[in-house]
């Protein structure tokens, strides 16, 4: 394995700590090879070639010049010993910074999800800059109404609040880069990957970010109890982000234990057109949502 180091400047319990924190449930606001070398002889610039630090400050422009995208996403939470996963799939136009998700939550050993329902079918998640749109919210939403959060109100600036990280997000975070591990090129679905571990400063991450996602990243670098935060990277030979693995801590409240959150996306199918049209002021719901 390449090692190069750069520096720059109970179930039941566990679903709770989900709801407490926000995943989900709407608060306050309503993932070793050899080393890698040189080019590949395509004519295309092999990322270990480069500086570190430099690539992943660019990864969200580079998601933005490749367009759409598929996404696979997991959340995964631990608390009190008890680890569980929200799990979502859909895509996303990183021009636009806007997607559309299919989310499923996990379920309690009495057989409710981390909403508190009984039997409920898969979240509908719609990400906008700014915004966070959810359909089968439950909670006492009806069937046909969305949930509108507005994320620059969130503590965590939605990386967590949804049980799905914006991929916009989530590229933009490693703006804030430093101490980056060149770990060697390895192979992630048959593309040859370059990995790269490292820790993120939200900080430093929402002063650099785009204008769409530097409100919700400055409420995060505000929200979690810890703005180092780790991650794991795996950027393709064109410097595209396939894969990213965040490692975020919080507390749920000022006396509550500290929450382990670990957030990972794969991007894939680039190039994918993405449309999302997002819901009309009729269709979203004002009233009261029950906790679960």
């Amino acid at each position: 394995m390449v090692v190069q180091q750069y520096r720059d400047g109970g179930g039941a319990r566990a679903v709770r700590a989900l709801a407490v924190a926000g995943v989900i449930v709407v608060t306050a606001g309503c993932m070793g090879g050899d080393g890698g070398g040189a080019g590949d002889g395509s004519g295309q610039r092999s990322v270990a070639a480069d500086r570190p630090l430099d690539l992943l400050g660019q990864a969200a422009d580079v998601l933005v010049e490749a367009g759409g995208a598929e996404t696979r996403t997991s959340m995964e939470t631990a608390a009190g010993g008890t680890r569980v996963t929200i799990r979502g799939q859909g895509a996303y136009d990183f021009r636009k910074q806007m997607g559309r998700l299919r989310v499923v939550l996990p379920k309690d050993p009495a057989g409710k999800d981390a909403a508190g329902a009984e039997g409920h079918r898969p979240i509908t998640e719609l990400l906008a800059p700014g915004a966070l749109y959810m359909k089968n919210r439950g909670a006492g939403v009806p069937d046909d109404k969305w949930v509108r959060i507005d994320t620059t109100g969130l503590k965590d600036g939605n990386l967590v609040t949804g049980g799905v990280t914006d991929p916009m997000a989530a590229a933009e975070l490693l703006r804030g880069a430093a101490d980056v591990t060149y770990a060697g090129k390895t192979e992630l679905a048959g593309v040859t990957v370059h990995h790269y571990r490292g820790v993120a400063d939200l900080g430093r991450a929402a002063r650099a970010a785009s204008p769409q996602s530097r409100g919700a990243l400055s409420a995060a670098a505000k929200g979690f109890s810890k703005d180092a935060v780790p991650f794991d990277a795996y950027l393709d030979e064109e410097g595209r982000l396939r894969k990213v693995r965040h490692r975020f801590t919080f507390s749920s409240d000022a006396r509550g234990p500290e929450v382990s959150v670990v957030s990972t996306l794969l991007l894939y199918g680039f190039g994918l057109p993405v449309t999302v049209t997002l819901p009309d002021e009729d269709a979203i719901y004002t009233g009261e949502i029950r906790q679960g």
